[in-house]
């Protein structure tokens, strides 16, 4: 009976967990701006902001180039949202972003739970990507600091 009991209470909270996430206001795409990861996107408004606020600055950066011109960075997966305001406090905009994967040109390769991303454009090279292999990750990235660090002692002389 105990067995029976722990069985049936598990069902009843995953549908009630179902039953909430149903209930979820659902999301229309057409109502989030999406943003790839390093990549950037420049957003036009209509009316001249005053105030731009980011609910989490470490999924994306705003940079403003004027009062009517924005560029969106992409620095991390997930959502968050952008909210201006013009100079009396009214909302110009108040807007999911999404930041997601840009796989244009580039291959994943998995070895069971382990991913390697190459960017391949005509020919693949590692490339730093979140969600890849610690390893490999951390191997590209000292790398291109490397280099970068050779290249900055070269520029110096």
């Amino acid at each position: 009976m105990s067995h029976m009991t722990s069985t049936l209470r598990a069902a009843l909270a995953a549908i009630a967990v179902l039953a909430a996430c149903g209930n979820a206001a659902a999301v229309d795409s057409r109502d989030v701006l999406p943003v790839e990861v390093d990549h950037a996107r420049i957003v036009q408004i209509d009316n001249p902001a005053a105030t731009v606020i980011v609910g989490n600055p470490a999924i994306v950066d705003v940079e403003v180039l004027s009062s009517n011109r924005l560029v969106l960075t992409g620095r991390s997966y997930g959502i968050t949202n952008l909210v201006i305001l013009d100079a009396n406090g009214d909302i110009v905009m108040d807007q999911q972003v999404a930041v997601q994967s840009f796989e244009d040109n580039t291959v994943r390769v998995y070895r069971q739970a382990s991913r390697v991303t190459y960017a391949c454009a005509p020919k693949c090279e590692p490339t730093v990507t979140i969600g890849d292999n610690v390893d490999s990750f951390g191997e590209a990235a000292q790398q291109y600091a490397q280099r970068q660090g050779m290249a900055m002692d070269a520029a110096k002389q």
